[in-house]
């Protein structure tokens, strides 16, 4: 093993991998044909087998002394959200209620799921009111889900593996069981938490961003019809069902007591390079969650962490299959926290 002191950082342009899939999602939004598909294709197919072919390190780099590479990526796949949105709406104004329409729509979401929500959530852990955080809820609103950041912040780090927390997934249940109890209760939670605060009715911000995303549906439709708006929508649902997807494997079975002191072993890790790359280092999420200020560029891993079979695309698979994913994941969470969660 290399002294950690002469290994060098990775290349930053290896996170440039990750712009793949939304660059192709709006080539093939333009092109049409079987092309919309891409974005579908990528995820399902192709990246899976990524994750296996690059393998994992045997011994994580340094990270850079400079963050201005990964800063300035955050911006350009904000910009590419947008792009790959509209190209989303030109396709379905040129093919309405044809299945190409249908295909750019899901192929968009896997793209929306990463360079609009990954973003927003790197995003959304900056100042409040800030450039970045402002980007980061244009990115949410692009998917309908601006409740997401004050959920997260608020709820979700503070309360992570325990009962209290909508977004951490319980041992035995499956992904769909999951996703059905996740998506309303965060809505909930995150109005919940402005209301402890006294605001209610439209002073409540989550209240006013349903308001808003109600807007923004309405403009679609009155503008461009009734595929246009049924596309945006599809392409929303499928970027949401991705991130509850992640949520779900995230922290699936890892229980803690409620006032318990949460360590690296109430997150699960992954260090497929693959997954690493191109999802701007979601995968070292323990290390995310001891320190959320931290930047993604600088997240290291935990070796004693709970780790994944693979990597987050490769789990799809297995998530989606609940015999499977219990069968393959249950006998690794750690036999400290399966003994307490029984006891």
């Amino acid at each position: 093993m290399i002294p950690d002191q002469q290994l060098k950082p990775e290349p930053w342009g290896l996170h440039l991998l990750g712009l793949g899939p939304v660059l192709a999602v709006i080539g093939g939004n333009v092109v049409g044909g079987a092309w919309v598909l891409s974005g579908i294709v990528y995820m399902l197919g192709i990246a899976p087998i990524l994750d296996l072919a690059f393998g994992k390190a045997t011994q994580p780099r340094p990270p850079r002394a400079s963050g201005r590479p990964f800063e300035a990526l955050l911006y350009v796949h904000a910009a590419l959200q947008f792009a790959a949105v509209c190209t989303l709406l030109y396709r379905a104004g040129l093919d309405a209620g044809h299945w190409t329409m249908w295909g750019g729509a899901l192929s968009t979401g896997v793209s929306s799921g990463v360079s609009g929500i990954i973003v927003a959530h790197e995003l959304g852990h900056r100042k409040p009111r800030s450039l970045g955080w402002w980007i980061g809820r244009l990115n949410l609103l692009s998917v309908l889900y601006l409740h997401f950041t004050t959920e997260h912040n608020h709820t979700h780090h503070r309360h992570v593996s325990t009962t209290i927390d909508p977004a951490s997934a319980r041992r035995g249940e499956s992904l769909w069981a999951f996703v059905i109890r996740t998506i309303p209760s965060q809505f909930q939670d995150a109005a919940r938490v402005h209301a402890t605060r006294g605001k209610t009715g439209l002073q409540n911000p989550v209240h006013r961003g349903a308001v808003v995303q109600i807007v923004v549906v309405a403009g679609v439709w009155s503008v461009m019809g009734i595929s246009a708006v049924s596309a945006f929508l599809a392409q929303a649902l499928f970027a949401i069902f991705l991130l509850e997807y992640i949520n779900y494997i995230r922290h699936y079975g890892l229980h803690r007591e409620v006032g318990e002191r949460q360590t690296e072993m109430h997150s699960w890790q992954s260090e497929e390079r693959w997954s690493r790359w191109t999802l701007l280092e979601l995968t070292r999420h323990p290390a995310h969650h001891l320190k959320a200020s931290v930047p993604f560029w600088e997240l290291k891993p935990y070796p004693n962490a709970p780790t994944l079979p693979t990597g987050y695309y490769g789990c799809f698979w297995l998530a989606v299959v609940p015999p499977l994913w219990r069968r393959m994941v249950d006998g690794r969470i750690p036999s400290e926290i399966r003994n307490s969660a029984v006891d």
